[in-house]
This record gives structure tokens, C-alpha cells and sequence, in this order.
């Protein structure tokens, strides 16, 4: 192979002859050069995208775990303000059920229920064979739900002790109103309602009421609630208390020892008014119970019979 120089300067031209050889390193250096050239320029260009990508990655991490951790801050936000709302509530419902419990328990009372059988202090007890099994739901949602079916209930029972008290309370009212049995607490019946003879001039008489003779100084107590209308002394009851109990009935209890109302006071069944003695036209310790009604004298025999209204 040739390889022709040709001169401007001086016009002339030279030739080299090359060997084969010489031909292939020059072919090597043609070829060789321009693909080394354009590998180093791949390679630099992986390793400086590489490099890129490099710088990236951090930077896409750090934005990532920026916007769980906002998520995050609000997430607990939202639950602690969901678990504020749940602990006030139930703690309105503790109120509520500590108030039914005292509601129960005097409901329990005015019932004369038996000691035990209502405890109202102590949680019911509960039992029987486990069947089958529930799985509970315990996020904020669910327990909000058993809050409000729990407050259901509540509303419930309220109501109904609510009419309970009522009827019970409606009951002792009455009882209390009712004229039902003994004027004293200790002692017999020493003389009946109607003629008999006089234990002073040995003549028939009417006895318009009842006797009950007992111990000098013991209880005498008010057949029913109502208000002292009169409680004095006279010639033939001697000290006396009169009480008025409403629907027209009036009660007398006379001979008394000592009088511990007065008159405008307000006195409740079973409540000692007087003390037993033998005071005005008496011939011993014992008390004259008598009842009115619409103004006449009645046999007292069938109100101390009662037991209840």
C-alpha cells in the first residue's frame, strides 16, 4: 500500500510504502480511537447519571418520610381527640349509673326489701358455659358504639326506676294517709266502742271509742300522717291530741301523760305524739282513741283491724 504526500509549497508530491503491517496499526489507530473515545464518554456518562440518581434518592426518602410523619401527627391527633371524647362520656355515664345505684338502693329501702336481696354496692353477678365466641371491635368507631348502646340502656332503666319510685312513692303516701292500726306501741284493749256501763255511776253509756290500757309513761303514736289540729287539756279527756288526716277523718287520743305536739305540726304514721297516762275522767293508765269521720263519730275497730291501705 502507498501513501501519497503531495506538497503545497512546493508542488512536488512523495510516496511511503507501507507494509501490511504498518497498514493494520493504522487501521487500529483509526478505528480504535474514535470507540475508545465514545466508551469513555459512555462510561462517564453512566457513572455521573449514577451519581445523579445517587443524590436523588435521599432527597425523595427525606420528602417521603416527611409527609408519614405529617400523617402520622395527624393521625394521633385525631385519636387523642376521639379518646378525649369517649373518656368524657364515659365518665357522664359513670355518673349516671352511680346515681341509679342510689336511686336503687332507696327504692330498695321504701320497699322493705330483705337486706341482701338488692345490693345495689356490688356488681350482679353473671354466669353460664361459654358458647361460641365474638370477636370485640376496639377501635375508637366500635367503642363509640358500645358507649351509645350502653347509654341505651341507661335511658331505660332510668325511666323505669323512675316509674317505680313514682308507684312506690304514691304507695307510702297513701299508706301513710290511711288510718291502719294500733294507737300505742305496747299494750291491750280494755274497753270496746259502743254502750256499756259507766265505771263511774255504774250507768249505761256510749264509749265512742276505744281503750287501751298499758304502762304509765309509754308511747302513744298517730294512726296516720295529717297535722295537729288541737292538743290541750279538758275536763273529761283530760290531756288530748286531735289530728286532722285529710278526706275528712280526724283521730283523738286522750288521758295523755304529756303532750309532745302542738297544734300546726305535721306528723307522720307510727310517730309518737303522747305519752300514756291517766289524765282527766280516767280510772287508770291507758289511752281513748277515737275516730271521726265527716264529723261522727265511726267504730275505730275496723281502721286498727287494717294492716294496710
Amino acid at each position: 500500500m502507498k501513501v501519497i504526500f503531495i506538497s503545497r509549497k512546493h508542488g512536488g508530491s512523495r510516496s511511503i510504502e507501507l507494509s501490511r503491517w504498518s497498514r493494520a496499526l493504522l487501521s487500529l489507530c483509526c478505528l480504535g480511537l474514535p470507540l475508545g473515545l465514545a466508551a469513555s464518554g459512555y462510561i462517564a456518562g453512566q457513572e455521573s447519571g449514577t451519581l445523579a440518581l445517587r443524590g436523588e434518592a435521599p432527597d425523595a426518602l427525606q420528602d417521603e418520610l416527611q409527609q408519614q410523619s405529617g400523617e402520622l401527627g395527624d393521625l394521633e391527633g385525631s385519636t387523642g381527640r376521639q379518646v378525649q371524647a369517649l373518656t368524657i362520656n364515659l365518665a357522664e355515664l359513670e355518673a349516671r349509673m352511680t346515681r341509679l345505684d342510689a336511686l336503687g338502693q332507696h327504692l330498695t329501702a321504701m320497699a322493705d326489701l330483705e337486706e341482701g336481696e338488692f345490693d345495689f354496692s356490688q356488681p350482679p353477678a353473671l354466669g353460664g358455659p361459654l358458647i361460641g365466641a365474638s370477636t370485640a371491635d376496639f377501635t375508637p368507631k366500635g367503642l363509640d358504639k358500645e358507649l351509645d348502646h350502653f347509654e341505651a340502656h341507661l335511658d331505660d332503666r332510668e325511666r323505669q326506676l323512675d316509674i317505680l319510685q313514682s308507684m312506690l312513692t304514691n304507695r307510702k303516701l297513701e299508706e301513710q294517709g290511711s288510718l291502719s292500726g294500733l294507737p300505742v306501741k305496747k299494750g291491750y284493749m280494755s274497753s270496746r266502742y259502743g254502750w256499756r256501763t259507766d265505771p263511774f255511776d255504774g250507768k249505761a253509756s256510749l264509749h265512742n271509742g276505744l281503750d287501751f290500757a298499758g304502762k304509765s309513761g309509754s308511747d302513744i303514736v298517730a294512726v296516720a300522717s295529717g297535722v295537729v289540729t288541737w292538743a290541750g287539756r279538758d275536763a273529761g279527756y283530760g290531756n288530748m291530741v286531735e289530728i286532722s288526716h285529710g278526706d275528712d277523718y280526724v283521730t283523738r287520743y286522750a288521758h295523755n301523760q304529756e303532750t309532745l305536739v302542738h297544734p300546726g305540726d305535721v306528723v307522720r304514721k307510727g310517730e309518737t305524739i303522747a305519752l300514756m297516762g291517766s289524765t282527766g275522767r280516767s280510772t287508770g293508765s291507758h289511752v281513748h282513741f277515737e275516730v271521726y269521720k265527716n264529723g261522727r263519730s265511726v267504730d275505730p275497730s275496723s281502721y286498727v283491724a287494717r294492716t294496710h291501705p
